[in-house]
């Protein structure tokens, strides 16, 4: 039967490389989620109290370079092999063995990559927009440089550090609501308008943001909370993730082609670029995640998933959890 959800609490735990700021609502089993670029725990803010009452400890955390977490100075602190230890300290520090690791965004990578470097932490791995691709073929620097032709890629526009900054932080409560807006399935441009993942050479990315609409989950006060936390913080922390991924195709290099094998969850929205970019991804999950229960796409639905659409989501949560070995 259902427990009854308990009030969440925010607490820090140590990570290897400082403190991940966290917030915890529920017993249970540990479900842990992890946000994208560029959210916080409060992208989890719907799914907390619905997991808590279903029955789990559900946990959301700050990334590395995010909210109250702690941030590095080195660009190079914020590879792939440190989130996934992140994660793993996490689990210890809540004092328990094993979770089930959920991500949306770039946390559907971390997330996948948490399993797939510790199957002995995370027995079970849900993805939200972002398909698991593992690792392999050239350097992924080298595959951005070559899309768009005569624009640029928003991940090989964020590589140069303070470049991304000096757009987003002299106003990132206006830049947080036109990329929110850019990717939500209700206000997002017209097929055929320029396309705001790719910035024209000397321009900006926000220059293809909409600025007369605001997408219908994103309030007033929660366009508040996401620009707080970037305001003070700055957006450094979580630009890093992105400069990182040639490391992390290093890094990584032991585990190319490599399948996950826990039990696993995926939703896309059919309106989010990385349904079409990686639908080949998404067809190789035979090979690639032979261990996977529940694949959703939901029709209608832009990036946000969770926020979007986050009763469908909760269900589809919930089930699958429901579904897992004890």
């Amino acid at each position: 039967m259902p427990q009854q959800a308990t009030v969440a609490t925010h607490r820090l735990v140590s990570s290897p490389v400082g403190r991940i700021h966290l917030v915890e609502q529920g017993d249970g089993p540990l479900v842990l989620l992890v946000h994208g670029f560029p959210e916080s725990w409060y992208s989890w803010r719907h799914q907390l109290p619905v997991l808590a009452a279903a029955g789990y400890r559900a946990v959301a955390i700050d990334v590395r370079g995010y909210g109250r977490s702690s941030k590095p100075g080195d660009t190079d602190a914020y590879r792939m092999l440190d989130m996934v230890e992140d994660n793993a300290a996490v689990v210890q520090a809540l004092g328990e063995q094993s979770a089930v690791i959920v991500g949306h965004d770039w946390g559907s990578t971390i997330a996948a990559n948490s399993a797939l470097v510790r199957p002995d932490v995370f027995r079970a791995v849900g993805l939200l927009s972002v398909p698991y691709t593992p690792r392999g073929g050239p350097r992924p620097s080298e595959v951005f440089a070559r899309m768009g032709g005569e624009e640029e890629f928003y991940v090989s526009y964020f590589q140069q550090p303070g470049r991304a900054e000096a757009e987003i932080e002299p106003d990132v409560r206006g830049w947080l609501a036109g990329f929110f807006a850019a990717l939500s399935a209700d206000t997002m441009s017209a097929p055929g308008a320029p396309d705001p993942h790719f910035a024209s050479r000397g321009g900006t990315l926000r220059d293809r943001f909409p600025d007369d609409r605001r997408p219908a989950w994103l309030s007033e006060d929660d366009l508040d909370v996401y620009a707080a936390e970037f305001e003070r913080a700055g957006m450094s922390g979580a630009l890093n993730r992105y400069r990182n991924m040639d490391r992390d195709w290093e890094d990584l290099a032991e585990f190319d082609g490599a399948p996950i094998t826990q039990p696993s969850l995926f939703i896309t929205g059919s309106l989010d670029a990385s349904t079409t970019w990686l639908a080949d991804a998404i067809t190789a999950y035979p090979i690639t995640l032979p261990g996977l229960l529940s694949s959703h796409i939901l029709d209608g639905c832009g990036h946000w998933i969770q926020q979007e659409r986050p009763t469908e989501t909760n269900r589809l949560l919930t089930d699958w959890l429901d579904s897992l070995p004890a």
